[in-house]
């Protein structure tokens, strides 16, 4: 694969020395591993090829891989996620544990922490003490990835859209073009994001090295509210000394 091809990458990640799965993008194989999550939508990856964002050991196999071909490699921590650091392990008191914990009862060996901003993982708890390993998760593993480009990207108004649920994990875009210049109308559900906004100023950094965009314009259309039909037969209030011309609390005795 060339540099900078969007591709869709089907992939199953294991730990290689024990065998364990780690993540998969197949639906079959995380029953099959009873990983199956539920409510979760198996897609296959969207990357750009050579672009730097995943570990460098999976870059490197993406450029030699073809489509529709199986692969199977091992890679070791160096082109991973590293070897284990020693100086990224923390021991500190529980008290000093505890002042950083809104639920003591949240603790537990492998869990997630934060103390001082910083994020780790509890690898020790006990005889006043706390063992914090601030090293990535899979620091120090060899892993094992099955996977097979399942698709390439052709079309720049595939590619734009790609990217756009790839970086966002919201669907039903609209693109259009006007030479390179992009005009985006985001889905309704992203209005509602919080982070929409960090969003777009990333997307327009990702769309320009991936399709050389021009002018990246986002549209957000705020579609009226309309009232469910509960609402519209429902008085204006309850209250029956209500003086609003518009609501009728007047009954009738025969």
């Amino acid at each position: 694969m060339e540099e900078g091809t969007i591709v869709h990458v089907d992939y199953d990640l294991y730990n290689a020395d024990s065998g364990d799965l780690i993540e998969t993008t197949r639906e079959e194989v995380a029953k099959e591993h009873d990983m199956h999550q539920e409510g979760r939508t198996y897609t296959p990856l969207v990357c750009v090829v050579g672009a730097g964002n995943l570990i460098s050991g999976f870059e490197d196999s993406l450029l030699e891989a073809e489509a529709d071909k199986d692969v199977s490699l091992e890679i070791a921590p160096a082109d991973a996620y590293g070897e284990k650091d020693p100086e990224q392990i923390e021991t500190i008191s529980i008290d000093k544990l505890l002042r950083h914990v809104r639920d003591p009862k949240s603790l537990y060996i492998g869990g997630p922490v934060t103390v001082d901003g910083r994020q780790g993982i509890l690898s020790y708890l006990a005889a006043g003490r706390a063992r914090i390993d601030y090293n990535h998760p899979m620091a120090g593993r060899t892993l094992k990835y099955d996977y097979k480009i399942v698709k390439v990207i052709e079309g720049k108004e595939e590619k734009v859209a790609a990217l756009l649920e790839a970086n966002t994990g919201q669907e039903g875009f609209e693109v259009s073009f006007e030479g390179d210049d992009i005009s985006i109308v985001v889905p309704q559900t992203m209005l509602f994001d919080p982070n929409a906004a960090m969003q777009k100023f990333r997307l327009v950094t990702v769309l320009r090295d991936a399709v050389e965009a021009g002018k990246v314009s986002f549209v957000e259309v705020h579609e009226p509210r309309v009232a469910s039909e509960e609402e519209e037969n429902k008085s204006c209030c309850p209250d029956t000394t209500c003086e609003s011309e518009d609501c009728d609390t007047s009954s009738e005795e025969e």
